[in-house]
């Protein structure tokens, strides 16, 4: 039986862990048994003791987690930018999102909102900012619909009934997605650029195939893959 990888990681990185799965188990011999979801739920099943080889979360994450430990030291790898887009259903008839007040008419228009975890999720507490710059937080009221991360947002849409639909996560999990179509970035003004980082867990089993699996994922080989899910270079 090969020996298995465990990877926690933000939803942003699930379809680039995807692409991988087969040429790692090939250079290695090992499996990766992945968990994706929020940031946030990712970082406590860290604390919780839970066993993990390998972190994928943002940035700021990770270098908090370094400062207490919980990485191996230098281990760290950049793996991209990962930038936050407003989604439709697939065949849905486009909408402008260009500007502050475009996104606004969208939202007003919409039947149902769609979006990550607004307390752990990394787009989910922007997105909620975003709502109540807008001054729509109670305007839009029960049409809003949080999901624990941006993979089941994006999924409960396409599987929703009903016309005028629109979601907001990561351009990561929105190219992911099924039965979704990516419509625009968020505007200038409510911009979220998220750059997201690799690292090796200091309670790894194999720090060696760890540190492998790190090396793939941020590594040169892999610009192409990054770039077609949705990593822009930092």
């Amino acid at each position: 039986m090969a020996e298995v990888i465990r990877v926690f990681s933000g939803g942003a990185a699930q379809a680039l862990v995807g692409q991988l799965r087969e040429r790692f188990a090939a250079e290695t011999g090992c499996a990766i048994e992945a968990s994706f979801g929020a940031v946030g739920a990712m970082k406590d099943k860290l604390l919780a003791g839970e066993a993990c080889d390998v972190l994928i979360l943002t940035d700021s994450l990770i270098a908090q987690l370094a400062a207490q430990a919980q990485v191996v030291a230098g281990s760290a790898r950049p793996l991209g930018v990962v930038k936050t887009g407003i989604a439709l259903k697939e065949g849905a008839a486009p909408v402008i999102v260009d500007s502050p007040q475009a996104l606004k008419t969208a939202l007003l228009a919409a039947s149902g909102v769609y979006f990550p975890d607004p307390h752990k999720a990394t787009a989910g507490i922007h997105f909620m900012k975003v709502l109540r710059s807008l001054d729509l937080e109670g305007a839009l009221g029960g049409r809003l619909h949080p999901f624990p991360n941006g993979a089941a947002a994006m999924g409960q849409m396409a599987r929703a009934t009903g016309d005028h639909l629109i979601g907001c996560t990561q351009v990561t999990e929105i190219l992911f997605a099924q039965g979704v179509q990516l419509v625009g970035l968020l505007p200038k003004e409510f911009e979220l650029a998220t750059v997201y980082t690799a690292a090796v867990c200091n309670r790894a089993a194999n720090p060696a195939a760890a540190a492998a699996l790190v090396a793939l994922l941020a590594g040169t080989d892999a610009a192409p893959i990054r770039a077609a899910v949705g990593f822009e270079p930092g």
